[in-house]
């Protein structure tokens, strides 16, 4: 299948391109600016294009994500440490941003003939995103079709809706991702936090994975304690 995959420039979405890469024919990487205070991950998505050697389209949506307020990625509100399973996270949500991100991006792959769009939600954003879900990404890929019928034909590929995060770095390794040239951080200083739910969550999924971690953390044993909390 000819695909282009939505890539942030993280872990998840820079393994995802290179799975694409290795079993179909990665048409080009698409990344969204939307006033995310981590947007150095943009930079990582473009190395990822040009590694890869396909187009990079970087779609600016910083008007929209103006509008999108009350997120702690894009908004005056502090990015809470911890993990996932934790209530204080659901301030990381931006609303709908999956949905307008995948839309553009189906609109972009109908236009230069794709077959597929790409991305790489997974079981451990389920609890957060609702735009993470199964559910969800299969009533998009059902709208789609309606919206794009009698024009082109293009699928919604998940491969990690229902697995870990973990399944990830295995799969990532298993087509040589480079893990050190992917950024998580929500914090987008000048190296991974190790605190909030992003680092937290990369750091244990190397740990389950059972794949070194070549990320340089400010606090590289936080997530232990923040596993241990987010369990009870």
């Amino acid at each position: 299948m000819k695909t282009y995959v939505i890539c942030s420039g993280g872990l998840d979405s820079v393994s995802l391109a290179h799975k694409v890469a290795a079993e179909n024919e990665l048409a080009g990487l698409i990344s969204f600016d939307y006033g995310q205070r981590h947007s150095k991950e943009l930079d990582f998505a473009r190395a990822a294009a040009d590694r890869l050697g396909v187009p990079f389209h970087l779609i600016d949506m910083r008007s929209i994500g103006a509008h999108l307020s009350g997120s702690a990625l894009t908004d005056d509100v502090e990015v809470p440490d911890g993990h996932y399973a934790e209530e204080t996270m659901k301030t990381t949500v931006v609303p709908n941003r999956n949905a307008i991100m995948l839309a553009v991006a189906f609109g972009l792959a109908a236009a230069q003939k794709a077959d597929a769009v790409a991305t790489a939600v997974h079981g451990g954003d389920h609890f957060i995103y609702p735009d993470c879900r199964p559910a969800f990404t299969e009533a998009f890929d059902a709208m789609q079709k309606q919206a794009l019928d009698g024009y082109a034909d293009v699928t919604l590929y998940t491969p990690f809706v229902r697995e870990p995060k973990s399944a990830i770095v295995t799969e990532g390794a298993r087509h040589g991702t480079p893990f050190a040239e992917t950024w998580s951080c929500y914090k987008g200083g000048d190296k991974h936090c190790g605190r909030c739910g992003t680092c937290v969550e990369r750091r244990e999924a190397f740990h389950l994975a059972g794949v070194e971690d070549p990320t340089d953390y400010a606090d590289p044993d936080f997530w232990l304690e923040a596993v241990a909390r987010g369990a009870k």
